[in-house]
């Protein structure tokens, strides 16, 4: 067994942290006074000091949370404050995650060299390469090279991956990893039972003061008001959020702390969630009936001995650390918990046939009432007295009893002494398996079941492929298992797609489901949008009728007439949920899946794939790879002479999508940022881009273009697009006057551009750009591949249009005049022909294309040309196709071959809150 794995169960070490200030950093020349850090301002004590850093926003001593930065939409009034009683400092400068790491027992050697016991940098990378990327037959082999050994170029002191591996153990690490092993009394086995397991106090303590995520991290509840309405946030004083994911015959349970920024917590590749348990799942020798009820019990007790600490701390509360060094006070309840239907009924200690988080029972799970929460009380309660009258360990007569009262059996559960901790609270609604699977799994088999098989490929096949979405070349009927990606992406098409075929109450009943599935993935809420999204449940409810008059929900043995499905009844209480936990957006199991991948299936190729030592590799696996990430980082800031604690970051006035890891490299030494591995940062083009006149889009086309020095002649007949010239001639007279002298300056023509926005949701965000094409004709795409647009005249009048051609006047020759020395777009419009509300089934609008009478009399397409930066937002449209689709046409061809168009107003969640937003 590692070194890394303790073997003795019992309590971790004392509180290393000690809860006095050290004073002497604070004092000047032996005086009895104190200075503020970021003033200078002098105190008496160090209370005072502590009060003062705790109560003036201009002196505390983290980022201000991006919610405070985000100023009111125009007319609108946006308020903020935080809670008086919160986020008090204790104390300073003590160590954090990255200092406490100077107490390790190489540190002596580690002043002369930081990368011992590597020779160097270049040793170090190329250990962690071989580490990450090679099984130890593979590195011993590649150590035996004649070119590893050779004398010139100084050969490392391992000769074998035993030898480099007993190296990497002698880095810091973080919290130790314990074996226990689990009694089962009067109960048999196939194989002991072990519970690999870290104390869950300690890793909290490690992620609370890790600096990576100085800038991340958020330690006062605050409440925001848009408009006069309460705006729903997460922050907290010190709260875990678990989650558990199976698999592999491996139960692993991570954990995060709420105070860090929910979108990065929302990214596996932040390392903000750490592995803190791998359950174990025992093999009872007795009937199928009671073996699962064992297996929960002994999962309830590992969970108690996984978080006995932190059940300690969330009832006395106990001393952390936080990134800068700051001592605060915390205290640890259980605010969410983030499991599958399954995993949630195993918490709750409830039978399949009752709903986890609410007192509704199978035969209640289809009329769409909101009933009582299940409060972890009245389970305890039950329980209570169900043990005075039958011995728990009566197994068969318990079980009996327990089912009556809807109960799965456990005695014990491990919510039952952790204080504020309620299952009916902490169950995080989950996205991922409760909407997304949940739309797959049901709304899609409607579907396929109304529209028919075929009809329904035939569609998704012909729509227009976009750069950055899934194409369902091959349709959607066919597949038996997809990702949660993809079903995100039927969901962006199936209500247009299914219109005209079905009855128009089907549509409505499904539009009503991707409305609410749309409107939970909010990443802010307000009473009234926690009322829309509810008034959508009910409107699929009140339509959902037609869907058994369809007889499109079936099972084996025919038609399905009722609609008691467990995950429905969940979507009930999406919004009782999100006023005690915040956004739900953050809980989803995205993350977990990740994991699953990362902690277990990748491992799994890295291990002798024994049984016995199976569990015992992956952890010295992860154990070498946690060490080695932090270890990376921690050497390189000494090497550069770097400070250990990160600096804190407010005057910036939008965010890009970046590692926080990244983001803080990037700050200190951008040149070697290529040198670590990890995601890169989002592409900001409104740094170098062009920008729209209300610096609210940025765009990017390439230096070079695709096509250059073309006549416009050419241009007309490359794209068959016969009013250009004219229209450019148009376009340059405008500008120049008559008889300008460039009317005949050549043109260079862009086949794509990308478009940056800044997110409607969250406007100091800075979105992933997109891609629009358009591409000439050619021998796939006949008519030529472009997308469309909307754009905002400088009349202020909005344009749907498709991108034919991105085009610019050469710049040789005289200059040209600014309005000339830009990009332009030839584009064919669109006119709107029904709103929203002319059809509520669908709820989109319908547009046309624009015609007009050509030179020679005959009915062709509209033409204008636009300044590139008039273009607002790339958009979709997807053909209105009426009773039956037509078999001819194809995903090249459909932009081109249909007329008439739904304006998707589900193409992205950003475009959808817009348009929203504009039809209520």
């Amino acid at each position: 067994m590692s070194s890394t794995l303790n073997t003795n169960e019992g309590l971790p070490d004392p509180d290393p942290y000690d809860f006095t200030s050290d004073e002497a950093s604070f004092k000047e020349g032996g005086k009895s006074h104190y200075n503020c850090p970021s003033c200078s301002t002098r105190f008496v004590s160090v209370e005072d000091l502590c009060t003062h850093l705790t109560n003036d926003p201009r002196c505390y001593a983290m980022p201000m949370p991006l919610a405070f930065r985000q100023s009111a939409a125009p007319g609108q009034s946006r308020d903020g404050r935080y809670h008086p009683e919160s986020g008090s400092i204790y104390g300073f400068d003590h160590p954090n995650t990255f200092q406490r790491m100077k107490d390790h027992e190489y540190e002596a050697h580690r002043e002369h060299n930081v990368y011992y016991p590597f020779a160097d940098r270049d040793e170090w990378e190329l250990v962690k390469f071989l580490s990450d990327n090679l099984n130890q037959g593979q590195m011993t082999r590649f150590l035996k090279l004649s070119w590893v050994r050779s004398e010139a170029r100084k050969p490392p002191a391992y000769k074998s991956a035993p030898q480099l591996l007993t190296f990497m153990d002698a880095l810091p690490k973080g919290p130790k990893w314990r074996c226990t092993t689990i009694q089962t009394e009067g109960y048999i086995t196939t194989h002991p039972v072990h519970l690999i397991w870290r104390d869950a106090l300690e890793v909290t303590q490690h992620i609370f003061g890790n600096p990576v995520f100085t800038n991340d991290m958020e330690f006062d509840p605050y409440e925001i008001y848009d408009n006069g309405e309460r705006e729903f946030v997460l922050a907290s004083d010190k709260t875990p959020v678990t989650r558990q994911t199976g698999g592999l015959e491996m139960h692993p349970t991570f954990l995060t702390i709420a105070n860090i920024r929910s979108d990065i917590r929302m990214k596996a590749t932040a390392h903000a969630w750490s592995c803190v348990a791998y359950m174990p799942i025992p093999q009872f020798v007795c009937h199928p009936d009671f073996a699962s009820l064992l297996q929960a019990r002994v999962w309830h007790r590992c969970m108690d001995i996984v978080f006995q600490n932190v059940k300690s701390a969330a009832a006395t509360g106990t001393q952390m650390v936080d990134p800068v060094g700051n001592l605060r006070y915390s205290f640890t309840p259980l605010v969410a918990y983030t499991a599958d239907l399954p995993e949630q009924q195993l918490i709750a200690c409830v039978s399949k046939n009752a709903s986890p988080v609410t007192l509704a029972v199978q035969s209640q799970f289809g009329d769409g009432k909101l009933y009582p929460p299940r409060s972890g009380h009245l389970t305890i309660e039950a329980l209570h007295k169900l043990c005075r009258r039958v011995d728990p360990w009566k197994v068969q007569h318990f079980q009996e009893e327990a089912k009556v009262l809807l109960l799965s059996g456990v005695q014990l559960p491990f919510w039952r002494d952790w204080r504020f901790s309620d299952p009916a609270l902490f169950l995080a609604p989950d996205i991922l398996h409760t909407l997304h699977n949940f739309f797959f799994d049901h709304v899609v088999k409607w579907c396929k079941e109304a529209v028919g098989a075929d009809e329904l490929d035939t569609r998704f096949r012909s729509q227009h492929k976009r750069i950055g979405t899934r194409h369902f070349g091959q349709g959607i009927t066919h597949v038996v298992q997809m990702t949660g990606w993809e079903h995100r992406e039927i969901q962006c098409t199936i209500v247009p797609t299914i219109a005209g075929v079905v009855d128009t109450n089907f549509v409505r009943a499904v539009r009503a489901l991707i409305d609410f599935i749309y409107q939970a993935q909010s990443p802010t809420f307000t009473p009234s949008s926690i009322s829309t999204m509810n008034a959508s449940l009910q409107e699929f409810h009140r339509f959902k009728g037609s869907i058994t008059l369809a007889e499109a929900r079936r099972g084996a043995s025919g038609p399905i007439d009722h609609f008691q499905i467990p995950k429905l009844e969940l979507l009930t209480s999406f919004g009782r949920a999100i006023p005690n936990i915040g956004t739900i957006l953050q809980y989803t199991a995205d993350v977990s899946e990740r994991m699953l991948i990362t902690h277990c299936k990748t491992p799994f190729e890295r291990t002798s794939h024994q049984r016995s030592t199976f569990t015992q590799q992956i952890i010295r696996i992860l154990d070498r790879e946690d060490s080695a990430r932090q270890f990376d980082l921690y050497a390189f800031l000494r090497s550069t002479n770097s400070s250990l604690n990160n600096l804190i970051v407010n005057e910036f006035d939008e965010v890009v999508d970046m590692d926080p890891a990244f983001a803080w490299i990037a700050r200190i030494a951008p040149e070697d940022l290529s040198r670590f591995k990890g995601p890169r940062p989002v592409r900001n083009h409104f740094l170098k881009g062009l920008l729209s006149d209300d610096s609210v889009a940025a765009f990017h086309v390439t230096v070079s273009s695709d096509l250059a020095d073309k006549t416009a002649v050419f241009l007309t007949q490359h794209y068959m697009l016969p009013d250009f010239s004219q229209q450019l001639r148009s376009l340059i007279k405008c500008v120049d006057g008559v008889g300008s002298r460039f009317q005949n300056r050549l043109l260079k023509v862009w086949y794509k551009f990308r478009l940056q926005l800044r997110s409607s949701l969250r406007p100091l965000l800075v979105m992933p750009s997109q891609q629009v094409q358009a591409y000439p004709p050619s021998d796939t795409h006949h008519l030529g591949n472009c997308d469309i647009v909307l754009l905002r005249t400088q009349g202020g009048d909005d344009i749907i249009a498709q991108v034919r051609m991105i085009f610019g006047l050469s710049m040789r020759g005289a200059g040209l005049p600014p309005a000339l020395a830009q990009p332009f777009i030839y584009v064919q419009p669109f006119e709107i022909v029904a709103q929203p509300q002319d059809d509520p089934a669908v709820f989109m609008y319908r547009v046309k294309r624009q015609f007009v009478t050509g030179p020679d009399g005959t009915r062709v397409r509209a033409g204008m040309i636009f300044p590139l930066v008039d273009v607002t937002h790339a958009i979709e449209l997807i053909p209105v196709y009426d009773v039956r689709a037509n078999r001819g046409i194809t995903s090249a061809t459909c932009l081109e071959l249909y007329d008439t168009f739904y304006l998707n107003n589900f193409s992205d969640k950003e475009w959808y809150h817009l348009t929203h937003t504009d039809s209520s």
